[in-house]
């Protein structure tokens, strides 16, 4: 283990504990917002002190700005513009804004593929 670095099972119990973090502020911002926000500090705190990231699955779900839960539809709007998604945090004002070009060229061969299969099906 090198100097500073976490055991792998710490690491593993602090990416549960934000993972159950950030189901519980999804869970509860209906009732209590400011409690979902705290939740949200508390996951960043936990990442912060064992080096790891946030799951991808919640990196987007946080203003990366004033650090609040975001929820499509109550405190923030997603638009997608110019090859990007752009995510308008209704707390701060700030946009996130995320690419997906990736995207769009994964779709865009498979329809390729998909088409050069069906050709050759006919030959």
């Amino acid at each position: 283990m090198a100097r500073g670095k976490k055991p792998d099972w710490m690491i593993e119990i602090a990416q549960e504990r934000m993972d159950i973090l950030f189901n519980r502020a999804e869970k509860e911002y209906k009732e209590h917002p400011e409690r979902s926000h705290r939740y949200v500090e508390l996951a960043r705190k936990i990442s912060k002190k064992y080096n790891t990231k946030i799951p991808q699955a919640w990196g987007r779900r946080y203003c990366k700005n004033c650090y609040k839960f975001l929820v499509p539809g109550h405190n923030c709007a997603v638009r997608l513009i110019n090859n990007e998604i752009n995510i308008y945090c209704g707390e701060c004002g700030h946009i996130m804004k995320i690419p997906y070009i990736r995207e769009k060229k994964l779709k865009r061969r498979a329809k390729i593929d998909s088409y050069t299969f069906k050709k050759r099906d006919y030959e």
